[in-house]
Protein backbone atom coordinates (compact mmCIF):
# COMPACT_ATOMS: atom_id res chain seq x y z
CA UNK A 1 0.00 0.00 0.00
CA UNK A 2 1.35 3.69 -1.03
CA UNK A 3 1.99 5.79 2.22
CA UNK A 4 -0.25 8.64 2.36
CA UNK A 5 0.50 11.73 0.43
CA UNK A 6 2.05 14.66 1.58
CA UNK A 7 -0.40 16.97 0.60
CA UNK A 8 -3.33 14.90 2.28
CA UNK A 9 -1.19 15.19 4.99
CA UNK A 10 -1.05 19.03 5.22
CA UNK A 11 -4.53 19.56 4.62
CA UNK A 12 -5.41 17.38 7.77
CA UNK A 13 -2.68 19.24 9.81
CA UNK A 14 -3.86 22.67 8.79
CA UNK A 15 -7.46 21.77 10.28
CA UNK A 16 -5.84 20.50 13.23
CA UNK A 17 -3.22 23.57 13.41
CA UNK A 18 -6.70 25.90 12.78
CA UNK A 19 -8.63 24.38 16.04
CA UNK A 20 -11.31 22.89 13.29
CA UNK A 21 -11.41 19.78 15.31
CA UNK A 22 -14.56 18.49 13.79
CA UNK A 23 -12.93 18.54 10.15
CA UNK A 24 -10.13 17.25 11.18
CA UNK A 25 -12.03 14.14 12.78
CA UNK A 26 -13.81 13.49 9.32
CA UNK A 27 -10.98 14.08 7.36
CA UNK A 28 -9.02 11.64 9.62
CA UNK A 29 -11.82 8.87 9.57
CA UNK A 30 -11.89 9.34 5.65
CA UNK A 31 -8.18 9.00 4.88
CA UNK A 32 -7.68 6.04 7.88
CA UNK A 33 -10.43 4.19 5.01
CA UNK A 34 -7.32 4.19 2.34
CA UNK A 35 -4.78 4.24 4.97
CA UNK A 36 -5.48 1.86 8.15
CA UNK A 37 -1.89 1.72 9.21
CA UNK A 38 -1.02 5.38 9.50
CA UNK A 39 -0.46 6.17 12.80
CA UNK A 40 -0.14 9.30 12.42
CA UNK A 41 -3.95 9.41 11.15
CA UNK A 42 -5.20 7.62 14.51
CA UNK A 43 -3.10 10.26 16.68
CA UNK A 44 -4.74 12.73 15.52
CA UNK A 45 -8.01 11.23 15.45
CA UNK A 46 -7.74 10.58 18.94
CA UNK A 47 -6.33 14.16 19.61
CA UNK A 48 -9.05 16.47 18.09
CA UNK A 49 -11.94 14.00 20.03
CA UNK A 50 -10.05 14.21 22.70
CA UNK A 51 -10.24 18.51 22.32
CA UNK A 52 -13.54 18.18 21.96
CA UNK A 53 -14.59 16.31 25.27
CA UNK A 54 -14.79 12.89 23.50
CA UNK A 55 -13.00 10.70 25.50
CA UNK A 56 -13.86 6.81 24.67
CA UNK A 57 -13.78 7.33 21.05
CA UNK A 58 -10.56 9.32 21.86
CA UNK A 59 -9.41 6.09 23.73
CA UNK A 60 -10.60 3.98 21.01
CA UNK A 61 -8.16 6.25 18.44
CA UNK A 62 -5.30 5.73 20.67
CA UNK A 63 -5.32 1.98 20.76
CA UNK A 64 -5.60 1.50 16.95
CA UNK A 65 -2.27 3.34 16.82
CA UNK A 66 -0.84 1.23 19.55
CA UNK A 67 -1.83 -1.73 17.49
CA UNK A 68 0.38 -0.11 14.98
CA UNK A 69 3.58 0.58 16.92
CA UNK A 70 2.98 0.31 21.20
CA UNK A 71 6.48 0.88 21.03
CA UNK A 72 5.31 5.27 21.38
CA UNK A 73 5.42 6.45 24.75
CA UNK A 74 3.59 9.44 24.20
CA UNK A 75 0.49 6.75 22.54
CA UNK A 76 0.74 4.79 25.74
CA UNK A 77 0.49 8.27 27.95
CA UNK A 78 -2.13 9.85 25.78
CA UNK A 79 -4.33 6.25 26.03
CA UNK A 80 -3.93 6.53 29.62
CA UNK A 81 -5.17 10.59 29.98
CA UNK A 82 -8.31 9.42 28.38
CA UNK A 83 -8.54 6.01 30.51
CA UNK A 84 -8.20 8.63 33.44
CA UNK A 85 -11.03 10.99 32.29
CA UNK A 86 -13.58 8.05 31.82
CA UNK A 87 -12.62 7.27 35.55
CA UNK A 88 -10.84 4.10 34.65
CA UNK A 89 -7.75 4.42 37.05
CA UNK A 90 -6.45 0.74 37.57
CA UNK A 91 -6.03 1.17 33.79
CA UNK A 92 -5.02 4.46 33.01
CA UNK A 93 -1.56 3.26 35.28
CA UNK A 94 -1.20 0.49 33.29
CA UNK A 95 -0.98 2.64 30.56
CA UNK A 96 1.46 5.37 32.84
CA UNK A 97 3.54 2.56 33.61
CA UNK A 98 3.94 1.41 30.20
CA UNK A 99 5.01 4.90 28.93
CA UNK A 100 7.78 5.07 31.56
CA UNK A 101 9.15 1.86 30.79
CA UNK A 102 9.67 2.99 27.35
CA UNK A 103 10.72 6.04 28.35
CA UNK A 104 11.89 6.52 32.21
CA UNK A 105 12.38 9.98 31.79
CA UNK A 106 8.43 10.10 30.99
CA UNK A 107 8.14 12.97 33.60
CA UNK A 108 4.86 14.00 32.49
CA UNK A 109 3.42 9.71 33.09
CA UNK A 110 4.90 10.32 36.75
CA UNK A 111 2.70 13.38 37.06
CA UNK A 112 -0.41 12.04 35.62
CA UNK A 113 0.38 8.46 37.45
CA UNK A 114 0.39 10.60 41.13
CA UNK A 115 -2.59 12.45 40.17
CA UNK A 116 -4.54 9.34 39.55
CA UNK A 117 -3.30 7.56 43.03
CA UNK A 118 -4.09 10.89 44.51
CA UNK A 119 -7.46 10.25 43.34
CA UNK A 120 -8.44 6.90 44.23
CA UNK A 121 -6.38 8.17 47.61
CA UNK A 122 -3.35 6.15 47.42
CA UNK A 123 -1.33 9.20 48.80
CA UNK A 124 1.85 7.19 49.72
CA UNK A 125 2.31 5.96 45.99
CA UNK A 126 0.90 9.41 44.57
CA UNK A 127 3.48 11.11 46.72
CA UNK A 128 6.50 8.42 45.47
CA UNK A 129 5.09 9.29 41.74
CA UNK A 130 5.48 13.16 42.22
CA UNK A 131 8.62 12.32 43.63
CA UNK A 132 9.98 10.64 40.90
CA UNK A 133 9.04 13.52 38.20
CA UNK A 134 11.00 15.94 40.25
CA UNK A 135 14.17 13.98 40.67
CA UNK A 136 14.05 15.04 36.73
CA UNK A 137 12.59 18.40 36.79
CA UNK A 138 13.21 19.53 40.17
CA UNK A 139 11.21 23.10 39.24
CA UNK A 140 7.82 21.26 38.22
CA UNK A 141 5.53 23.25 40.53
CA UNK A 142 2.56 21.31 40.18
CA UNK A 143 4.17 18.25 41.44
CA UNK A 144 5.11 19.93 44.12
CA UNK A 145 1.11 21.79 45.08
CA UNK A 146 0.28 18.21 44.76
CA UNK A 147 2.26 17.10 47.30
CA UNK A 148 1.14 19.92 49.43
CA UNK A 149 -2.86 19.40 49.05
CA UNK A 150 -1.95 15.40 49.73
CA UNK A 151 -0.19 16.49 53.15
CA UNK A 152 -3.32 18.80 53.67
CA UNK A 153 -5.40 16.06 53.56
CA UNK A 154 -3.56 14.02 55.78
CA UNK A 155 -3.76 16.74 58.34
CA UNK A 156 0.35 17.36 58.05
CA UNK A 157 -0.39 20.92 58.22
CA UNK A 158 2.68 21.98 58.85
CA UNK A 159 4.42 20.55 55.65
CA UNK A 160 1.63 21.17 53.24
CA UNK A 161 2.07 24.82 54.10
CA UNK A 162 5.66 24.40 53.36
CA UNK A 163 5.24 22.90 49.78
CA UNK A 164 2.42 24.86 48.80
CA UNK A 165 5.21 27.85 49.75
CA UNK A 166 7.98 25.82 47.85
CA UNK A 167 5.93 25.85 44.78
CA UNK A 168 5.07 29.59 44.89
CA UNK A 169 8.41 30.29 45.21
CA UNK A 170 8.74 28.34 42.00
CA UNK A 171 5.87 30.14 40.11
CA UNK A 172 3.83 32.57 42.05
CA UNK A 173 0.10 32.26 40.49
CA UNK A 174 -3.44 32.18 41.86
CA UNK A 175 -4.22 28.38 42.28
CA UNK A 176 -0.80 28.39 44.67
CA UNK A 177 -1.79 31.13 47.08
CA UNK A 178 -4.97 30.12 46.86
CA UNK A 179 -3.61 26.33 48.04
CA UNK A 180 -1.79 27.97 50.92
CA UNK A 181 -4.75 30.19 52.13
CA UNK A 182 -6.25 27.03 52.78
CA UNK A 183 -3.90 25.75 54.81
CA UNK A 184 -2.98 28.16 56.69
CA UNK A 185 -6.36 28.85 57.83
CA UNK A 186 -6.58 25.14 58.71
CA UNK A 187 -3.90 25.58 60.83
CA UNK A 188 -5.32 28.84 62.68
CA UNK A 189 -3.19 31.33 60.83
CA UNK A 190 -6.58 33.02 59.79
CA UNK A 191 -5.50 36.74 59.09
CA UNK A 192 -2.44 35.44 57.27
CA UNK A 193 -4.97 33.35 54.96
CA UNK A 194 -6.95 36.35 53.90
CA UNK A 195 -3.56 37.94 52.39
CA UNK A 196 -2.88 35.10 50.03
CA UNK A 197 -6.75 34.66 49.34
CA UNK A 198 -6.82 37.92 48.23
CA UNK A 199 -3.24 37.29 46.59
CA UNK A 200 -4.70 34.62 44.60
CA UNK A 201 -7.47 36.94 43.41
CA UNK A 202 -4.71 39.80 42.57
CA UNK A 203 -3.55 36.99 39.89
CA UNK A 204 -6.48 34.86 38.76
CA UNK A 205 -9.78 36.24 37.29
CA UNK A 206 -12.46 35.62 38.20
CA UNK A 207 -12.13 32.42 40.07
CA UNK A 208 -15.56 31.77 42.05
CA UNK A 209 -14.22 29.88 44.95
CA UNK A 210 -11.31 32.69 45.27
CA UNK A 211 -13.86 35.16 46.19
CA UNK A 212 -16.17 32.79 48.05
CA UNK A 213 -13.42 31.43 50.13
CA UNK A 214 -12.14 35.05 50.65
CA UNK A 215 -15.70 36.13 52.00
CA UNK A 216 -15.95 33.41 54.40
CA UNK A 217 -12.84 33.98 55.92
CA UNK A 218 -13.55 37.43 55.95
CA UNK A 219 -16.72 36.82 57.83
CA UNK A 220 -14.56 34.64 60.54
CA UNK A 221 -12.38 37.77 61.26
CA UNK A 222 -15.35 39.95 62.04
CA UNK A 223 -15.48 41.63 58.50
CA UNK A 224 -19.01 41.33 58.01
CA UNK A 225 -19.48 44.22 54.92
CA UNK A 226 -15.81 43.05 53.25
CA UNK A 227 -17.09 39.63 53.66
CA UNK A 228 -20.71 40.73 52.13
CA UNK A 229 -19.23 42.05 49.37
CA UNK A 230 -16.59 38.62 48.00
CA UNK A 231 -19.44 36.22 48.88
CA UNK A 232 -22.15 38.18 46.51
CA UNK A 233 -19.32 38.61 44.22
CA UNK A 234 -18.83 35.09 43.44
CA UNK A 235 -22.52 34.30 42.96
CA UNK A 236 -22.45 37.17 40.63
CA UNK A 237 -19.15 35.64 38.98
CA UNK A 238 -20.93 32.49 38.90
CA UNK A 239 -24.61 32.13 39.13
CA UNK A 240 -24.54 28.46 39.10
CA UNK A 241 -21.49 27.62 41.17
CA UNK A 242 -22.87 25.24 44.03
CA UNK A 243 -20.71 25.99 46.89
CA UNK A 244 -20.10 29.57 46.42
CA UNK A 245 -23.92 30.01 46.42
CA UNK A 246 -24.30 27.69 49.77
CA UNK A 247 -21.29 29.92 51.21
CA UNK A 248 -23.27 32.84 50.93
CA UNK A 249 -26.37 31.47 51.95
CA UNK A 250 -24.57 30.55 54.84
CA UNK A 251 -23.89 34.06 55.73
CA UNK A 252 -27.36 34.92 55.25
CA UNK A 253 -28.52 32.42 57.47
CA UNK A 254 -25.93 33.42 59.84
CA UNK A 255 -26.82 36.72 60.23
CA UNK A 256 -30.93 36.11 60.06
CA UNK A 257 -31.56 37.58 56.54
CA UNK A 258 -33.91 34.12 56.32
CA UNK A 259 -35.59 34.73 52.98
CA UNK A 260 -32.99 35.80 50.95
CA UNK A 261 -30.92 32.88 52.45
CA UNK A 262 -33.59 30.46 51.18
CA UNK A 263 -33.03 31.32 47.56
CA UNK A 264 -29.19 30.56 47.53
CA UNK A 265 -29.80 27.22 49.85
CA UNK A 266 -32.00 25.88 46.93
CA UNK A 267 -29.99 27.56 44.34
CA UNK A 268 -26.89 25.82 45.89
CA UNK A 269 -28.83 22.27 46.14
CA UNK A 270 -25.06 21.48 48.12
CA UNK A 271 -24.81 19.37 51.23
CA UNK A 272 -27.53 19.81 54.06
CA UNK A 273 -29.11 22.83 51.84
CA UNK A 274 -32.49 20.92 52.46
CA UNK A 275 -31.82 21.32 56.54
CA UNK A 276 -30.96 24.88 56.18
CA UNK A 277 -33.87 25.54 54.42
CA UNK A 278 -36.15 24.13 56.47
CA UNK A 279 -34.34 26.16 59.60
CA UNK A 280 -34.78 29.24 57.88
CA UNK A 281 -38.77 28.68 57.00
CA UNK A 282 -39.05 27.68 60.77
CA UNK A 283 -37.73 30.79 61.89
CA UNK A 284 -39.61 32.76 59.40
CA UNK A 285 -42.31 30.90 61.41
CA UNK A 286 -43.61 29.51 58.12
CA UNK A 287 -44.71 26.56 59.68
CA UNK A 288 -47.14 24.86 56.79
CA UNK A 289 -44.49 24.76 54.11
CA UNK A 290 -42.05 23.97 56.95
CA UNK A 291 -43.86 20.68 57.68
CA UNK A 292 -44.64 19.85 54.39
CA UNK A 293 -40.80 19.94 53.87
CA UNK A 294 -39.92 18.21 57.14
CA UNK A 295 -42.14 15.00 55.45
CA UNK A 296 -40.33 14.97 52.36
CA UNK A 297 -36.94 15.35 54.01
CA UNK A 298 -37.43 12.63 56.77
CA UNK A 299 -38.61 10.05 53.86
CA UNK A 300 -34.70 10.31 52.34
CA UNK A 301 -32.37 11.14 54.72
CA UNK A 302 -32.11 8.87 57.34
CA UNK A 303 -28.83 10.28 59.27
CA UNK A 304 -28.83 13.70 59.64
CA UNK A 305 -28.31 15.31 63.02
CA UNK A 306 -29.48 18.61 61.94
CA UNK A 307 -32.80 17.44 60.78
CA UNK A 308 -33.10 15.46 63.87
CA UNK A 309 -32.88 19.24 65.61
CA UNK A 310 -35.61 20.65 63.87
CA UNK A 311 -37.90 17.62 63.79
CA UNK A 312 -37.47 16.91 67.91
CA UNK A 313 -38.48 20.98 68.28
CA UNK A 314 -41.13 20.82 66.07
CA UNK A 315 -42.80 17.54 67.34
CA UNK A 316 -42.13 18.53 71.08
CA UNK A 317 -43.12 21.96 69.94
CA UNK A 318 -46.79 21.45 68.61
CA UNK A 319 -47.24 18.58 70.71
CA UNK A 320 -47.11 15.69 67.85
CA UNK A 321 -45.19 12.27 67.39
CA UNK A 322 -41.68 12.50 66.08
CA UNK A 323 -41.77 10.55 62.78
CA UNK A 324 -37.97 10.86 62.97
CA UNK A 325 -36.05 8.18 64.29
CA UNK A 326 -33.05 9.66 64.17
CA UNK A 327 -32.33 10.23 68.53
CA UNK A 328 -35.10 9.76 70.69
CA UNK A 329 -35.11 11.18 73.84
CA UNK A 330 -31.56 12.65 72.53
CA UNK A 331 -30.60 13.89 76.39
CA UNK A 332 -30.48 10.09 77.57
CA UNK A 333 -27.16 9.76 75.29
CA UNK A 334 -24.99 12.52 77.37
CA UNK A 335 -21.80 11.58 78.33
CA UNK A 336 -20.37 13.56 81.30
CA UNK A 337 -16.94 11.65 82.39
CA UNK A 338 -13.06 11.98 83.69
CA UNK A 339 -10.30 11.84 80.63
CA UNK A 340 -8.01 9.62 82.75
CA UNK A 341 -4.95 11.86 80.93
CA UNK A 342 -6.35 14.46 82.91
CA UNK A 343 -7.41 13.55 86.63
CA UNK A 344 -3.85 14.24 88.58
CA UNK A 345 -3.54 17.67 89.22
CA UNK A 346 -0.19 18.03 88.30
CA UNK A 347 -1.10 16.15 85.15
CA UNK A 348 2.08 16.66 82.25
CA UNK A 349 -0.65 17.01 79.96
CA UNK A 350 -3.10 19.41 81.46
CA UNK A 351 -0.43 21.62 82.29
CA UNK A 352 0.74 21.00 78.34
CA UNK A 353 -2.48 21.71 77.35
CA UNK A 354 -3.16 25.33 78.63
CA UNK A 355 0.64 26.14 77.98
CA UNK A 356 -0.34 25.66 74.33
CA UNK A 357 -2.94 27.62 74.15
CA UNK A 358 -1.87 30.52 75.65
CA UNK A 359 1.76 30.42 74.10
CA UNK A 360 1.32 29.24 70.74
CA UNK A 361 0.90 31.57 67.43
CA UNK A 362 -2.96 30.37 67.40
CA UNK A 363 -5.19 33.13 65.50
CA UNK A 364 -8.68 33.53 66.94
CA UNK A 365 -12.23 33.79 64.81
CA UNK A 366 -15.43 36.48 65.40
CA UNK A 367 -18.31 34.09 67.30
CA UNK A 368 -20.63 36.01 67.58
CA UNK A 369 -22.93 33.69 70.06
CA UNK A 370 -19.71 34.16 72.21
CA UNK A 371 -19.58 36.65 75.05
CA UNK A 372 -16.65 37.93 77.27
CA UNK A 373 -14.46 35.31 75.50
CA UNK A 374 -12.04 34.12 72.84
CA UNK A 375 -12.22 31.23 70.00
CA UNK A 376 -9.58 29.98 67.90
CA UNK A 377 -9.55 29.34 64.60
CA UNK A 378 -8.76 26.39 62.70
CA UNK A 379 -8.08 22.86 63.99
CA UNK A 380 -6.24 22.06 67.00
CA UNK A 381 -6.04 18.21 66.84
CA UNK A 382 -4.25 19.12 62.75
CA UNK A 383 -1.89 20.77 64.41
CA UNK A 384 1.78 19.76 65.21
CA UNK A 385 2.00 20.44 68.78
CA UNK A 386 2.12 16.94 71.02
CA UNK A 387 -0.49 18.23 73.24
CA UNK A 388 -3.58 18.21 71.25
CA UNK A 389 -2.47 15.10 69.47
CA UNK A 390 -2.68 13.17 72.68
CA UNK A 391 -5.92 14.93 73.71
CA UNK A 392 -6.87 13.32 70.51
CA UNK A 393 -6.20 10.41 71.22
CA UNK A 394 -7.87 10.16 74.39
CA UNK A 395 -11.00 11.12 73.15
CA UNK A 396 -10.75 8.60 70.48
CA UNK A 397 -10.43 6.01 73.09
CA UNK A 398 -13.38 7.35 75.05
CA UNK A 399 -15.95 7.84 71.85
CA UNK A 400 -15.06 4.43 70.82
CA UNK A 401 -16.27 3.12 74.56
CA UNK A 402 -19.07 5.22 74.17
CA UNK A 403 -20.31 3.48 71.08
CA UNK A 404 -20.29 0.57 72.62
CA UNK A 405 -22.04 1.45 75.57
CA UNK A 406 -25.19 2.24 73.28
CA UNK A 407 -24.54 0.13 70.24
CA UNK A 408 -27.58 -2.08 69.66
CA UNK A 409 -29.96 0.62 70.31
CA UNK A 410 -32.44 1.00 67.88
CA UNK A 411 -31.65 4.14 66.23
CA UNK A 412 -30.14 5.89 63.55
CA UNK A 413 -27.11 7.62 65.98
CA UNK A 414 -26.13 4.19 66.78
CA UNK A 415 -26.83 2.10 63.60
CA UNK A 416 -24.93 4.56 61.45
CA UNK A 417 -22.47 6.10 64.06
CA UNK A 418 -19.08 6.73 62.54
CA UNK A 419 -16.54 3.87 61.53
CA UNK A 420 -13.90 5.95 61.79
CA UNK A 421 -13.24 8.14 64.92
CA UNK A 422 -12.11 11.78 62.74
CA UNK A 423 -12.65 14.82 64.72
CA UNK A 424 -13.87 17.61 61.60
CA UNK A 425 -13.27 20.14 63.75
CA UNK A 426 -11.42 21.21 67.07
CA UNK A 427 -10.91 24.94 69.04
CA UNK A 428 -9.87 26.10 72.47
CA UNK A 429 -12.53 28.86 74.27
CA UNK A 430 -11.31 31.39 76.76
CA UNK A 431 -13.64 33.03 78.52
CA UNK A 432 -13.16 35.56 81.40
CA UNK A 433 -16.04 37.04 84.12
CA UNK A 434 -19.28 37.08 82.40
CA UNK A 435 -18.79 34.90 79.89
CA UNK A 436 -20.65 32.53 77.92
CA UNK A 437 -21.85 30.91 74.82
CA UNK A 438 -25.75 31.06 73.52
CA UNK A 439 -27.39 28.29 73.06
CA UNK A 440 -26.80 26.54 69.71
CA UNK A 441 -26.32 23.14 67.83
CA UNK A 442 -23.07 22.05 65.50
CA UNK A 443 -24.89 21.04 62.57
CA UNK A 444 -22.21 19.26 60.90
CA UNK A 445 -21.39 17.25 63.53
CA UNK A 446 -22.74 13.84 64.83
CA UNK A 447 -20.78 14.33 68.26
CA UNK A 448 -20.39 17.51 69.93
CA UNK A 449 -18.64 18.25 73.36
CA UNK A 450 -16.10 19.59 75.41
CA UNK A 451 -12.94 18.98 77.98
CA UNK A 452 -12.45 21.50 80.96
CA UNK A 453 -9.20 22.51 81.59
CA UNK A 454 -9.80 25.37 83.58
CA UNK A 455 -12.95 26.12 85.97
CA UNK A 456 -13.63 29.01 88.02
CA UNK A 457 -13.80 28.23 91.68
CA UNK A 458 -15.17 31.60 92.99
CA UNK A 459 -19.05 30.95 92.08
CA UNK A 460 -21.47 33.02 93.82
CA UNK A 461 -24.76 31.51 92.09
CA UNK A 462 -26.18 27.87 91.53
CA UNK A 463 -24.75 26.49 88.22
CA UNK A 464 -22.16 29.00 87.15
CA UNK A 465 -20.26 28.00 84.42
CA UNK A 466 -22.16 25.21 83.49
CA UNK A 467 -23.28 23.89 80.50
CA UNK A 468 -26.90 23.35 79.64
CA UNK A 469 -28.16 20.53 77.36
CA UNK A 470 -31.78 20.87 75.69
CA UNK A 471 -33.83 20.18 72.92
CA UNK A 472 -34.81 23.65 72.56
CA UNK A 473 -33.03 26.76 72.21
CA UNK A 474 -31.36 28.97 69.44
CA UNK A 475 -34.06 31.61 69.83
CA UNK A 476 -36.95 28.64 67.75
CA UNK A 477 -40.04 29.43 67.98
CA UNK A 478 -41.83 28.40 70.96
CA UNK A 479 -45.57 27.61 71.68
CA UNK A 480 -44.59 26.94 75.73
CA UNK A 481 -41.59 26.31 77.59
CA UNK A 482 -42.03 22.82 78.21
CA UNK A 483 -39.17 20.98 76.70
CA UNK A 484 -36.80 19.21 78.51
CA UNK A 485 -32.51 20.09 79.71
CA UNK A 486 -30.15 19.49 81.86
CA UNK A 487 -27.62 21.47 83.40
CA UNK A 488 -24.26 19.65 84.09
CA UNK A 489 -21.27 21.38 86.49
CA UNK A 490 -17.66 20.07 84.71
CA UNK A 491 -14.74 20.33 86.87
CA UNK A 492 -11.39 20.30 85.45
CA UNK A 493 -10.54 17.13 83.71
CA UNK A 494 -13.60 16.43 82.60
CA UNK A 495 -15.13 15.34 79.27
CA UNK A 496 -19.03 16.12 78.61
CA UNK A 497 -20.54 15.00 74.98
CA UNK A 498 -23.31 14.47 73.35
CA UNK A 499 -25.29 14.04 69.78
CA UNK A 500 -24.75 17.07 67.63
CA UNK A 501 -28.71 17.39 67.45
CA UNK A 502 -28.73 18.73 71.32
CA UNK A 503 -28.90 22.52 72.16
CA UNK A 504 -25.88 23.23 74.37
CA UNK A 505 -25.34 26.95 75.78
CA UNK A 506 -23.18 28.15 78.79
CA UNK A 507 -24.50 29.89 81.73
CA UNK A 508 -22.63 32.75 82.87
CA UNK A 509 -20.25 33.37 85.64
CA UNK A 510 -18.63 36.13 87.26
CA UNK A 511 -15.75 35.05 88.94
CA UNK A 512 -12.00 36.67 87.82
CA UNK A 513 -11.04 33.26 87.16
CA UNK A 514 -10.46 31.85 83.85
CA UNK A 515 -12.57 29.16 81.92
CA UNK A 516 -10.66 26.82 79.60
CA UNK A 517 -12.13 24.50 77.58
CA UNK A 518 -11.34 22.48 73.85
CA UNK A 519 -14.65 22.24 72.02
CA UNK A 520 -14.68 19.51 69.93
CA UNK A 521 -16.71 17.72 66.71
CA UNK A 522 -16.70 14.38 65.42
CA UNK A 523 -17.13 13.84 61.93
CA UNK A 524 -20.07 11.75 60.52
CA UNK A 525 -19.53 8.84 58.53
CA UNK A 526 -20.14 8.66 54.91
CA UNK A 527 -23.98 9.01 53.94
Amino acid sequence: MKPISEKDTQRLMSFYQQGNYKSAVEESKKLIINYPKELILHNILGVCLERQGMFQPAAEAYKEALKINPAVPELQFNLGAMLYALNRWDDAIIHYKKAIDINPNFTEAFFNMGITYQSQALFEKAIESYDNALKLQPGFYEAIGNIGTIKQLQGDLDNAIKYFEKALNINEDGRGHYNLAGALRNHGSLSIAIVHYKKAIELSTNEPEFYSDLGDALWHDGQIKEANKFLRLAVKVSPSHLRANYQLAIFLYDNKMFEEAIKYFEASQFQDWEERTLYCLYKLENFNQFEARLKKAVTHKNSSPFLATLSTHYSQNMKIKDTYNFCPNPLDFICHEKVPELTDKNSKLLYDLINDINTCKIGERKQKRLSYGVQSAGNLFKRPEKSFKSLEIALSKLIKSYFLKFKGVPCEFINSFPKEVEFSSSWFVKMQAGGHLSSHIHEDGWISGAVYLSIPQNINQQNEGGIELSTDGDEYPRMHDDFPRKILLPEVGDVIFFPSSVFHRTIPFDSDEERICIAFDLKPGPM
